[in-house]
């Protein structure tokens, strides 16, 4: 039996040495990113999946640290239970003192479901909120929108469209200039761009 520990901060700019430290006291090795918990290709989880084994125990901070999503978090945790490992989350109340196996595995997954239902409520709740302030901020005027990554004149974007019309695909020219497919295309469409 192994403790395995993930961490997890939004952004590059995030400190994760806090849940290091507290995980670290208890785990034989560690997983990490640096990325959203609404992420599902994150490369420290996907490799934390692949290396857990019957009987290990997959130990983080606070459940939102490896998802922020209800649904993937309960894929997740199908794939640690089909494993045959558990997860163990630092700050739920502690089941230390039940000695029934059955009965702390038990409360430990209701525990979870009422947490995870908790997160996608204030998740839902967030995005509720923000969609309501956009709505307000476009009657009186003031909402703008996320400005534009470029202008028609920009060099990246004009080098883009000649790749284009010079017979490249859109996964070409993403993979020659870093420029999204998806926001390629979009671009493409607004400026009328046509082979």
């Amino acid at each position: 039996m192994n403790k395995i520990g993930y961490a997890r901060v939004s952004s590059l700019d995030q400190n994760i040495d806090r849940q290091i430290q507290v995980l670290e006291k208890q785990t034989t090795k560690i997983f990490t990113d640096k990325e959203s918990g609404t992420s599902r290709k994150r490369q420290g989880l996907k490799e934390l999946l692949d290396y857990i084994r019957t009987d290990d125990i997959v130990v983080v901070t606070e459940l939102d640290r490896l998802s922020r999503n209800n649904e993937h978090l309960t894929e997740i945790m199908g794939i640690i239970q089909s494993k045959g490992a558990t997860l163990e989350v630092l700050n739920f109340p502690s089941l230390l003192g039940i000695k029934d196996d059955n009965l702390r595995k038990l409360l430990n997954n209701l525990i979870l479901e009422i947490i995870k239902y908790q997160a996608q409520a204030e998740r839902d709740r967030i995005r509720e909120r923000q969609r309501q302030g956009i709505e307000l901020a476009k009657k009186r005027g003031r909402y703008k929108g996320r400005k534009p990554l470029f202008k028609r004149e920009d060099k990246k974007l004009i080098h883009a469209f000649d790749l284009y019309l010079g017979g490249k695909t859109d996964k070409e020219v993403e993979e020659m200039t870093g420029i999204n497919r998806v926001t390629f295309r979009r671009y493409r469409l607004k400026y009328n761009i046509k082979r």
